[in-house]
Formats: structure tokens, sequence, C-alpha cells
């Protein structure tokens, strides 16, 4: 699990990189996670940090995940900080021998960090997609999860609950980043 471990702390920073670059006037953009704008994606992202956090750590979270503003007014320094916190809670010995809550089921912790290493790519993806950073993409983590999903099996059994769309196609010589959004049924222009 050591590799998953550093794929998310590479996620991580990726995203945070991308996080930092969103400019004041994108945050009400929308995202390739339909329904969703940048503040919305990125406050449901932090979110997502908090709670697993708090999971390992067996505390309160400090809010519910849909509703609260888990962003405040500087939104890069919260996802640093929650980004911070998470990995640190993951590296703590234990950490993924524990059993996850999450809004669909009761997971162990081998599946919950790939669903979380999942999350975080992804949303990342997508706000980089939604405010026009794609060149500072990182295709790594893209790459690296693509390998994964398909190494278990696939998402199929997540695209059921309203997790992921359906698959949709992408285009001949899509980078990495397009190529995983497209398969976890975004649609992109």
């Amino acid at each position: 699990m050591q590799a998953v471990l550093d794929q998310l702390e590479r996620a991580l920073g990726a995203t945070g990189d991308i996080v930092s670059g969103i400019q004041p006037d994108e945050w009400d953009d929308p995202t390739p996670s339909e329904g969703w704008s940048v503040r919305a994606e990125a406050n449901h992202l932090v979110g997502g940090l908090r709670i697993f956090t708090a999971q390992i750590r067996g505390i309160d979270p400090g809010g519910d995940h849909a509703a609260h503003d888990w962003l405040g007014q500087d939104p890069a320094a919260s996802y640093a900080d929650a980004a911070a916190q998470d990995l640190s809670a993951w590296r703590s010995p234990g950490a993924l021998d524990k059993e996850f809550d999450l809004s669909f089921a009761v997971v162990p912790g081998e599946l919950a960090i790939a669903i979380h290493l999942t999350e975080v790519v992804a949303h990342g993806l997508d706000l980089a997609v939604a405010t026009g950073q794609e060149a500072k993409v990182d295709q790594g983590p893209a790459e690296a999860l693509l390998a994964t999903i398909h190494a278990m099996g696939g998402i199929d059994a997540f695209r059921g609950p309203g997790l992921f769309g359906p698959e949709v196609p992408s285009a001949p010589g899509d980078p990495a980043h397009r190529r995983l959004l497209a398969y976890l049924g975004r649609h992109l222009s």
C-alpha cells in the first residue's frame, strides 16, 4: 500500500497547485462534474479530506460533507491545511486497518484509500479543466490511477449507485487526465 500512499501524496500536491491557481472570478464557473460549480466541487473535495482525516483519527470532522462551508475565505489555504492533515492521517500507524463509513457503504481501509485517491485526482482534474489550467496538470497521477482502476477490474460497480456516469469516449491521443475523466463519465469539450 506504500505505492498508493505515494500516489495520494503526489495527487494532493498536484491538486493543491490547481486550487492555488483558481482565480477569484472562476469560483462560480461550471465543472465537468455535472451540476457543480468550481466552488462547490472544491468544497466537496476539502470536506472529503476533513472527513477521511476525522475517521482515521476518531474525531468529529466539524461539519456535514454536503452542507458545510469547508473553504471559508481562503480556499487555497483551507485546501492546503486539509491536504496536509489528510496525508498525515493516512500515514499514521493502523490507518489502513480501519473500516470507513462512506455515504454508500462501510469499506475496509485498502478500498477506502483507493476511493479517496480517485476523488482527489478526479476533482483536481475537474477543477483544472474548469479553470483553464490543463497545462499545469501532472499526468502521472491520472496515468497511475487509470492503471490502478483497471487492475482492480474497473469501476462499473460504482456507476450504478450514481458515483460515476457512464464512460464517455475520449478522443484519440488525449492525455491521461482527459482519458481518466472520460472513463469516469465526464463530458469534456
